[in-house]
């Protein structure tokens, strides 16, 4: 039996394997996308056209906020150029993560787009610290706005945004990278809709400190994303447990299955934003290696279809090692010595 039809008779819900069948090694779950090419090469379309919409959208929004003197309309245009880098960056990890292992990387490069939201985060950083520099000069010596270009120009961006999302609505849902870029055009939209109740507001009443205000609100908007994300980026890069797990419930899940007398020395951590690798040590009866083979395949299938883990990594022993907890690596230190 090969490993087409084994995951054939796993998404239709049969049973792995015959008892009188010897089964063949497990197949491995590749980090990324390991549903087929089609849905790649969709996701990198989609990416680049909406990568095209928000380099022109960001354009038009600095020349007409210089034009209109709205620092609210120049800081959502900073805003969306920062949307392009990430958008930028998630391209460029997509293209990266597509090349695979290699000796030399053997966990594949889907990091790179680790390393390129921080970087990412350091740069609206500093363009944040320009906006609420400005906001505080127009604070100081309020100047006058033209509402309808700012009116005009949000209404490109809420257009603009809009459309990105759409695009990468379909691909959010499977996937943590496009998912992160799909929610940055949903907030460059809210974000444009305030701007243009701004513009709105200044046809009507000269408030023209209601502009350095809203620059202030999409800063903190702008700040409150980049810790989320150097949150993230921090976990990823100290090979932290994902916060969608818990090393607990896996451990009873793991345990409920038959053929499985203990589970411990647990490891979790992401890859990559879209990729979670695990190891633990599973304690069986002793037994031929072939005759463990169904078992393994049991416990990969229930990682990857319960908790999302995708590459799992699995030492099967017959005697426990340290004191069995969920965490056992002093113990089993203490045992070697």
């Amino acid at each position: 039996m090969g490993v087409e039809q084994i995951l054939e008779k796993e998404k239709a819900g049969l049973p792995e394997w015959k008892d009188e069948e010897v089964a063949p090694p497990h197949p491995h779950f590749f980090l990324g996308n390991p549903h087929g090419t089609e849905r790649g090469d969709t996701t990198g379309s989609r990416l680049l056209i909406t990568l095209v919409i928000n380099l022109l959208i960001p354009s038009a929004q600095i020349v007409g906020g210089i034009y209109a003197q709205s620092m609210a309309l120049i800081s959502d245009a900073v805003h969306n150029f920062s949307d392009f880098t990430a958008l930028l960056i998630a391209y460029f990890a997509f293209r990266i993560g597509r090349k695979g292992a290699s000796p030399q990387n053997t966990f594949g490069y889907a990091r790179a787009e680790i390393l390129g939201a921080v970087i990412n985060v350091a740069l609206l950083v500093a363009a944040s610290a320009f906006i609420l520099y400005e906001a505080f000069q127009r604070f100081l010596y309020p100047q006058p706005v033209i509402g309808h270009i700012v009116i005009y120009l949000a209404a490109v961006g809420i257009l603009g945004n809009g459309l990105s999302a759409w695009l990468l609505y379909r691909d959010s849902k499977h996937s943590l990278n496009v998912r992160g870029a799909f929610l940055h055009m949903v907030g460059d939209m809210l974000t444009s809709v305030l701007v243009l109740v701004s513009g709105i507001i200044l046809i009507f009443r000269p408030w023209y400190w209601l502009d350095p205000l809203l620059s202030f609100l999409i800063v903190l908007f702008i700040l409150k994303n980049c810790w989320t994300i150097l949150r993230d980026a921090t976990g990823i890069l100290m090979n932290a447990t994902p916060r969608n797990l818990d090393l607990e419930e896996i451990k009873k899940t793991l345990q409920t299955i038959p053929g499985v007398c203990g589970v411990h020395y647990l490891h979790a951590w992401n890859v990559s934003s879209t990729s979670i690798a695990f190891s633990c040590h599973v304690e069986v009866v002793d037994q031929a290696l072939s005759r463990i083979e169904p078992l393994s395949e049991k416990i990969r299938h229930e990682l990857l279809h319960h908790f999302g883990i995708d590459h799992p990594l699995l030492q099967f022993e017959t005697v426990r090692c340290g004191n069995g907890g969920l965490l056992c690596e002093l113990s089993c230190g203490k045992q070697d010595v």
